[in-house]
């Protein structure tokens, strides 16, 4: 945990997003986010006055964001309407995305903002809420154990019928960009840092863990979790950063809706930066 505040305390989470690739991510994300919601409005909350529209404050949906951040998918719910509570174990980052807070919404706007772990989420109440976001903890949790911590949590504070989205960064995306593209390679194989089939071997000295789609489903079926589907938020977008950043506006957009489009094909999940598993807790 130490490490991980170091870097975060150094890392601009909110620059990232910011970004060209950065953006790809975050729009293809809050697309599948509100496609959820939509799903949530019109199925489970009878006070939903326009199906067409979701993003209102009188659809009653409630979302909780586990390992928030600075607040960037936070932030952009509470505005649209949501009952937002993040929960953010970094201290510097839950002070910015609280800073967010102060200075971007109305003060009667419902978000509440804790520092808690996702492995115990002392703040949240058993079946609180119709979406549960944890697009960052399972990059930083190594052992299974700790993983399945998460995601049980996870599990006991979303409602019967609602989503769970788990985001994971994929193993063969660092392989290639780390290890080939950045000239990493032998080294790693020296270090015995990758399996003979070129799976990345993580240990707690490591800041990130690497995940295969494989390893995605071993947890779900410890953890009881079944997948709705599973995305792939930014595909090829970590490759091309500078091809990106070149684009016009015109051409960027048509890219943000190729990978929208595409996020959900079979051929691009494992050689994207990161996915996003979509979990339904069923009732």
């Amino acid at each position: 945990m130490s490490d991980l505040v170091a870097y975060y305390n150094k890392f601009n989470e909110d620059k990232r997003l910011l970004s060209r690739h950065g953006q790809v991510e975050y729009r293809v994300t809050m697309h599948h986010i509100h496609e959820l919601i939509k799903s949530l409005a019109t199925t489970g909350q009878p006070e939903h006055k326009n199906d067409t529209d979701v993003r209102c404050a009188s659809c009653g949906i409630t979302i909780a964001d586990i390992g928030a951040g600075t607040g960037r998918y936070s932030i952009a719910l509470a505005k649209e309407g949501y009952s937002v509570v993040a929960a953010e174990p970094v201290k510097y980052n839950l002070g910015i995305l609280k800073k967010h807070i102060r200075e971007e919404l109305p003060a009667d706007t419902d978000i509440r903002a804790y520092q808690s772990d996702a492995r115990k989420l002392k703040y949240f109440g058993n079946e609180e809420f119709d979406l549960t976001l944890m697009l960052g903890p399972m990059y930083h949790l190594h052992s299974t154990e700790d993983k399945l911590k998460a995601l049980n949590e996870a599990k006991r504070i979303t409602k019967k019928g609602g989503f769970i989205l788990a985001g994971y960064v994929m193993s063969d995306y660092a392989v290639v960009k780390y290890g080939f593209m950045e000239g990493n390679i032998r080294d790693s194989l020296a270090k015995k840092a990758l399996t003979d089939d070129y799976g990345i071997i993580s240990d707690e000295e490591e800041l990130y863990d690497y995940a295969r789609l494989c390893d995605i489903n071993d947890l779900n079926e410890k953890a009881g979790l079944k997948r709705k589907y599973i995305f792939a938020p930014d595909g090829p977008a970590d490759y091309i950063r500078n091809v990106l950043n070149e684009m016009d506006e015109e051409t960027f957009e048509l890219f943000i809706d190729y990978q929208i489009k595409n996020s959900r094909r079979p051929d691009i999940l494992g050689a994207s930066s990161h996915t996003v598993d979509v979990l339904h807790i069923e009732k």
